[in-house]
């Protein structure tokens, strides 16, 4: 007998007006879970998606000396980034859980007897919460996203992205960046951001409300969720949501880029993935992320692929490094392409 009880985290619908662009950024972590096997992964294996447009050479980049991946730890936060953790945990006041529950978002309660073993879930009192969601049509091909950390515009987007459950390339604009802000310039004539680009249909445009409206349309159900269509009040909440990571994520390190992107599996709802965010953007190291906020079916893939769920998770196919936690990640980062 399956589903004792049925949560809906409803999300609210409505239409949507225009916005312009630039600021500050943050965010809360991902959830963790495990089966039997909970697993950590190294390196060895490079993989590359050819529609990316990265050349495949990754001769020039190695993890840190006797660099070893750390073992996972739900719901850990390690003591020197407890005020990092707490300060990135603000917006999910200001922003009432936005970007935490995919579109269509349900749970329900089953015994935990009842629930495959290989599958991923939370564990409550001996239930398992079965989590579902309702999705559009999903791209063939990665949307492109120019941005940045510390901006309400692009954070706006980052959190229907989420919502959505689509996976993402990130090229991070951070100020006096040499790469990608001079590319949106060449693209579209002016350094405005966010600035999107979906190969599956051509489409290039500035303006996150404008952005908002055409990835609901053509990959959700068309409507735009309540606490992204307020119009100024939604631009002034995503602003006070960054007040506790105040600039992190918006000025550019001098960093080696790499050959390929990274790929992270994380979703804006998460202060956890928020800190590595702020340090991929500050880099300027391109990245995929692989959203999956909670209801995510690809939540399930990640448990599959690395025998455990937490985010953020780091796949670098320049070194062959995987591995969990965030603010081992952030060092590994900082070792390996920071000048």
């Amino acid at each position: 007998m399956a589903g004792a009880l049925n949560l809906s985290s409803t999300l609210f619908f409505r239409q949507l007006p225009g916005t312009k662009t630039q600021k500050t950024s943050i965010s809360i972590r991902a959830t963790s879970q495990q089966s039997e096997s909970s697993s950590t992964s190294t390196s060895v294996g490079t993989k590359q998606d050819e529609n990316l447009g990265f050349s495949s050479s990754s001769s020039s980049f190695s993890p840190p000396p006797n660099f070893k991946p750390p073992e996972p730890k739900r719901f850990g936060v390690r003591p020197d980034k407890i005020w990092d953790v707490l300060g990135a945990s603000l917006s999910l006041i200001f922003r009432l859980g936005t970007g935490v529950f995919v579109s269509g978002y349900s749970a329900s309660l089953v015994p935990k007897n009842e629930f495959p073993p290989d599958k991923y879930a939370l564990e409550i009192a001996g239930y398992k919460v079965k989590e579902t969601s309702k999705l559009g049509p999903r791209p063939k091909k990665p949307i492109e996203i120019y941005e940045f950390e510390s901006c309400p515009f692009c954070r706006k987007v980052r959190e229907i992205v989420a919502v959505l459950d689509l996976d993402i390339l990130f090229y991070p604009c951070p100020r006096n960046g040499p790469n990608f802000r001079p590319k949106v310039a060449q693209m579209g004539g002016k350094q405005q951001f966010p600035y999107m680009v979906d190969p599956n249909t051509g489409v290039a445009m500035y303006e996150s409300d404008e952005i908002i409206k055409y990835l609901v349309q053509n990959y959700g159900d068309g409507n735009v969720p309540l606490l992204l269509s307020l119009g100024l009040l939604t631009t002034l909440t995503e602003g006070f949501a960054m007040i506790g990571r105040l600039g992190r994520g918006s000025i550019y390190k001098p960093s080696k880029l790499p050959p390929a992107p990274l790929e992270i599996w994380a979703y804006e709802g998460s202060p956890f993935c928020k800190l590595v965010r702020e340090v991929l953007v500050e880099l300027e190291l391109p990245h995929l992320v692989r959203c999956c906020a909670r209801g995510s079916p690809k939540r399930q893939e990640l448990y599959e692929k690395a025998g455990n769920f937490q985010v953020p998770y780091l796949d670098d196919p320049n070194t062959g490094v995987r591995m969990f936690e965030s603010a081992e990640i952030v060092e590994y980062l900082q070792a390996t392409y920071a000048l």
